[in-house]
């Protein structure tokens, strides 16, 4: 497979001294629905590990919304479930959001060592191939954060996600067709689907599954020892 010889497919439990350019890859739907987010207008989203922590961080965020999920659904007290469809319809016009999930925000605070952290999804892969390739250090190292301790090998959307983007980088054909379909008909899109409710939108896989839909990366900033994400875009 493309950029698996010079580029790094790791778990976020591997990320201990890894330097350089960090990608941590979540489509289904963290940094999707983080993507959306800020196409609606969101200004920032602070990123936490825990529940607990994220709607202790709102609080001390003038008018900051929270979303993000455990285990799927929308835990009580946040303003918005992990759905891309919920979140690209909302006001968020200079709004201030603090985002936590099982796997995507997990993987981006995991990556300590990191010189520069990336959150992606399909919806912005070409931008965030640009934006790495800026930094001229070479392949990136990828978070599969699909990836857990007790399923070691799962994560197959979030890897067939991050081998596109690679591609992007070294200027190979994308695929995007095909790597659309089989993240439609992962095991991720159906137990994403199969929550039902409030906690997925019908739409959220094809929402997901848009190559390149926007043309803007998404950077980590460290802010007194927090993760914030912002928008950035490229040409």
């Amino acid at each position: 497979m493309i950029g698996e010889v010079d580029a790094k497919f790791v778990a976020r439990w591997e990320l201990a001294g890894v330097g350089g350019v960090v990608v941590a890859v979540d489509v289904l739907r963290a940094f999707t629905t983080a993507a959306y987010a800020f196409a609606a207008g969101a200004a920032e989203i602070w990123l936490a590990a825990e529940v607990d922590e994220a709607l202790a961080l709102a609080r001390q965020l003038p008018n900051a919304l929270v979303l993000g999920e455990d285990q799927g659904r929308r835990p009580p007290g946040f303003d918005f479930a992990n759905s891309p469809v919920a979140i690209a319809t909302a006001q968020l016009a200079g709004r201030v959001l603090v985002q936590r999930t099982s796997a995507g925000t997990r993987g981006v605070l995991a990556a300590v060592d990191a010189d520069e952290i990336y959150a992606a999804s399909l919806v912005n892969a070409s931008a965030t191939a640009e934006a790495v390739a800026r930094h001229g250090e070479g392949p990136p190292t990828y978070v599969v954060t699909g990836r857990f301790p007790d399923h070691p090998n799962g994560g197959d959307d979030d890897l067939l996600t991050a081998q596109l983007i690679e591609r992007a980088r070294l200027g190979e054909p994308l695929q995007s067709a095909e790597t659309a379909r089989r993240v439609a008909a992962s095991r991720e899109a159906g137990v994403t689907l199969a929550l039902g409710g409030d906690d997925v939108h019908p739409d959220d896989v094809a929402f997901a599954t848009a190559v390149d839909r926007f043309r803007f990366a998404m950077r980590v900033q460290r802010v007194d020892g927090l993760m914030r994400l912002v928008r950035e875009d490229v040409s």
